[in-house]
């Protein structure tokens, strides 16, 4: 628990009072949220490493003053506090220069998934270090012959008395190269099923039997990295669950990465304001129709309102489906409703900048006001992919929402050695 607290004296704080405690501490020890700034992954590394370091800083100031993990358990460091606390923070905090890079994955998925199935020695040791800003974790999940069908993972780990000794590589894991810890997914059994061979470890990122690599994409971000293990030790004292049964914490993994991309999670705190890189924000449309003569033309006002009911929309659909989850009215499954929205809704939404931007989003002066669209309608397919892809969203609402029958799998019930396979990841043998 934070010390400054008031719930230290057993009583919950009401929803009022914390607020009214927030509104009177953010004025004078948070600045105003800066949207000019570039986010991770565009600015030089110095930049970048200054604005986690800043990150780092202000989380521990929001948790000295008892504002940090709201909805995490008093025993683990958080507040204990309800999702309606969160969500009034999330309003009066709103304006100022919160740690939003925090929030995804390190409070989620990856603390969450500490909560439900991390050792009590696990919880105590990391849990806290997350939430005074000490810890920065990533999610070593995707492999690169595995696409979407995280099951599938190749990068094995093997029993050595008390440890593991992992082989193999993960990818599109963002931000590795200043991070602290991954959680990992690994095939700990071959002669099963795929999904009956997996186990989840913690993974300390900075040492020497891991390769981390940067990866530049399309729009000249480098925040996306591959990272390589070669006879990588881990302790059993760092297995998250039980030994092949890591599709059980995978599940629950995925259940809270998509609730959290939806904006239901009772584990993020703040929001994130637009940058100078999320060219297509609110404002960034309206100062754009502006900029270039356009706020007397109907069919460019109709973009923007379109934008906007499609950003509102998107938010009111995730609050109602967290919501009814936590409350039980809903599947944990339906976090695949606010996932599958928020990835349509971004795709659309850059396209939307890239109408209003016309011809220049194909060659712009460096003072043309469209300048970014251009990069950002090249990677308007991103949010339908990160996460898991829409069409994987979709599988997940008809099968497990509303009842329809599976897909078919050819590979069920087959030991996972004799499923055909494409090569094996670079850099490491994956058997």
């Amino acid at each position: 628990m934070s010390a400054a607290s008031p719930a230290a004296d057993g009583a919950m704080e009401s929803v009022e009072s914390f607020v009214a405690r927030a509104e009177a501490w953010l004025p004078d020890h948070l600045p105003l949220a800066d949207t000019t700034r570039m986010e991770n992954g565009f600015g030089s590394d110095e930049e970048e490493l200054a604005n986690v370091a800043r990150m780092r800083a202000t989380q521990r100031t929001l948790y000295d003053a008892g504002f940090a993990g709201i909805c995490f358990p008093a025993e683990y460091g958080g507040l204990g506090l309800t999702l309606a606390h969160q969500k009034a923070f999330d309003e009066v905090s709103a304006p100022y220069d919160m740690p939003t890079l925090i929030n995804i994955p390190t409070f989620v998925p990856c603390g969450a998934v500490l909560l439900e199935f991390g050792t009590e020695e696990q919880k105590r040791r990391h849990i806290p270090a997350m939430l005074r800003g000490e810890e920065l974790w990533m999610q070593f999940l995707s492999e690169p012959s595995g696409g979407s069908d995280v099951a599938g993972a190749m990068t094995t780990a093997v029993r050595d008395g008390d440890e593991w000794v992992v082989n193999g590589s993960k990818v599109w894991t963002t931000g590795a190269w200043w991070s602290d810890y991954g959680l990992c997914l690994l095939r700990t059994n071959w002669e099963v099923p795929k999904h009956r061979g997996l186990s989840v470890f913690i993974i300390k990122i900075r040492q020497p039997d891991i390769e981390v690599q940067r990866i530049e994409m399309i729009n000249g971000s480098r925040e996306f990295c591959q990272e390589f293990m070669t006879d990588l030790r881990i302790s059993d004292r760092d297995r998250v669950g039980d030994v092949d049964d890591g599709w059980t914490v995978g599940r629950r993994w995925m259940f809270h990465e998509r609730i959290a991309m939806g904006g239901g999670s009772p584990y993020t705190s703040g929001k994130p304001p637009s940058h100078g890189a999320g060219a297509t924000g609110r404002d960034h449309l309206l100062e754009l129709a502006r900029e270039t003569g356009q706020l007397d033309d109907p069919l460019a006002l109709d973009l923007v309102g379109e934008a906007r009911t499609l950003r509102r929309a998107a938010s009111e659909l995730s609050a109602r489906v967290g919501e009814g989850i936590v409350a039980g009215a809903m599947p944990d499954t339906a976090a695949a409703i606010g996932r599958l929205m928020s990835g349509v809704v971004n795709e659309r939404i850059r396209t939307i900048g890239a109408d209003l931007a016309g011809s220049s989003v194909v060659a712009w002066a460096d003072d043309d006001p469209a300048a970014l669209f251009g990069v950002e309608f090249l990677m308007r397919q991103s949010g339908s992919i990160a996460g898991g892809t829409l069409e994987m969203a979709r599988n997940n609402i008809s099968e497990r929402v509303l009842g329809m029958p599976r897909e078919r799998t050819l590979d069920k019930d087959v030991p996972f050695r004799d499923v055909p396979k494409g090569p094996p990841a670079a850099g490491g043998e994956t058997r």
